[in-house]
């Protein structure tokens, strides 16, 4: 198998109501590319984000009692403290500096994925300007799918993607939010290895293994990559609805051993 991962060039500085579509595909054809069956685009968190006005001031947030005690404990501003506990189902872990916590759509992560970088603020103090998660990522990933699939008659499908820090190691890593057009997790359970053995617990995240890869190419800082194309991967069709979209990768609490 060939891996190819390709950097989408020329995407501009994303725009609230922003059409994603039109600038990967101008993007795409800046560089002489056209998409193909069975592609993979994995978009960055942060462009369906701004594209979706999912901007958040801090200066319009009065903080909680609740959120005034925890900022102390995890020395953090209140305003983003009640904002993470806007955006979250329940805390997972807190000391000072970290505050891990379930957001509300069951991503285990710091701060509940409200980030601050790469935004500016034109009409006030940037420390001030916050960017929430998308509301469904899996919608979104659905919207441009269909879109593409529209446009131009190609079957691909579409990861968005984050970054986020993980359990037992130092470093953050892509890890996918958003996903359609294909099983997010591959499930290999009652199939044999080389040796004939029947394996009885290989399932194998697809979503977040392109996502990771896709995060390298984009870079975290000035890089100004926020799509690619991953093409070489053969998708694998969801089996029923229940295993479309991200859902499928989220560990139940009571497996999570980890909590």
């Amino acid at each position: 198998m060939k891996l190819t991962f390709i950097g989408v060039a020329n995407i501009p500085m994303v725009q609230p109501g922003d059409d994603l579509v039109t600038l990967i595909e101008q993007g795409l054809e800046s560089m002489g590319e056209t998409l193909r069956d069975d592609d993979v685009i994995v978009i960055a968190q942060k462009i369906i984000s701004k594209a979706e006005d999912r901007y958040l001031d801090l200066s319009t947030i009065e903080p909680s009692v609740e959120a005034l005690k925890l900022a102390l404990e995890v020395d953090k501003d209140p305003r983003k403290v009640q904002a993470i506990l806007d955006e979250s189902n329940e805390i997972i872990r807190k000391r000072p500096g970290v505050l891990i916590v379930e957001q509300k759509l069951g991503f285990v992560q710091a701060n509940a994925g409200i980030d601050q970088s790469n935004i500016i603020n034109e009409n006030g103090d940037d420390d001030d300007l916050c960017l929430l998660l998308p509301v469904d990522p899996d919608r979104s990933a659905a919207n441009i799918k269909n879109e593409f699939s529209a446009r131009h008659n190609v079957n691909v499908g579409v990861i968005i993607n984050d970054s986020i820090g993980r359990a037992w190691r130092v470093g953050s890593f892509g890890l996918a939010i958003g996903v359609s057009g294909f099983t997010a997790l591959e499930d290999y359970i009652g199939q044999t290895d080389i040796y004939g053995r029947e394996l009885l617990v290989t399932q194998v995240a697809a979503a977040d293994e392109m996502a990771a890869g896709a995060s390298l190419v984009m870079g975290q800082t000035d890089e100004k990559t926020p799509v690619v194309v991953v093409r070489g991967y053969k998708p694998r069709e969801p089996e029923d609805g229940s295993l479309r979209g991200v859902a499928p990768l989220l560990r139940p609490k009571d497996l999570d051993l980890f909590r």
